[in-house]
Parts: C-alpha cells; structure tokens; sequence
C-alpha cells in the first residue's frame, strides 16, 4: 500500500511547476488518499535522488517551510523556492495566495488510478 501511495505522491510532485507550491494535504488528495497528509511527508522524505523531484516546492497549509531536517533546512528550502519565483510575504512564509498550484489550470492532471 505504501509503495503504491508513495509513488503517486511522485507522480503528483513531479507535476508542480516552477514558481508555485503544493500542501502536503493537497498531494495526498491528488494522491487518491485525502487523509494521508503525514504519509506525503514520509514520502518526501524516501524519495530517491534519481527521481530529480523538486520536493522544495512542497509546503505546509500555511505557507510555512518544512522542519529543520528537511531540503537542508527552512532557509535551503526558502532559497531554492525563491530561486523557482515562488513569492513570500512580510512574515517568511510563501504567499499562498499568488503561488499555490491548481492543478486543473496550466498543464496540471490526475494521477491515474
């Protein structure tokens, strides 16, 4: 179950653009499991490196960074999103409101089931 879910997580991962970001609970819906929102962590966290996924571009509901153990830490990650063009507000957090990804606009689709 887990190797299924988690490579749906990568299918859905790989489909963000540059320049906005998906929530972990968004993943997890898009994954086929919507209360699986911890699990699309634990995915992130196993994802091989051959996969070239950008899991920098995966943050919480609120637009805040991943804990300290991932990307490198808050300040990786931040950097590397910034890189992509994703906006931030005043507080540090993504602006959520302008960089939030909708996968039915601008090439994005289910994951197969």
């Amino acid at each position: 179950m887990a190797g299924a879910f988690f490579e749906a997580v990568y299918l859905v991962v790989a489909r963000i653009p540059k320049g906005k970001v998906a929530t972990y609970g968004q993943i997890a819906r898009l994954a086929g499991n919507p209360r699986a929102a911890r699990t699309v962590g634990w995915a992130l966290h196993a994802v091989p490196l051959e996969l070239g996924l950008a899991c920098h571009r995966v943050v919480n509901r609120e637009g805040t960074m991943a804990p300290g153990f991932a990307f490198g830490g808050p300040q990786i990650q931040r950097e590397r999103l910034a890189r992509d063009g994703v906006a931030f507000l005043p507080d540090g957090r993504v602006d959520m409101a302008r960089c939030l990804w909708s996968p039915g606009i601008g090439g994005g689709a289910r994951v197969p089931e």
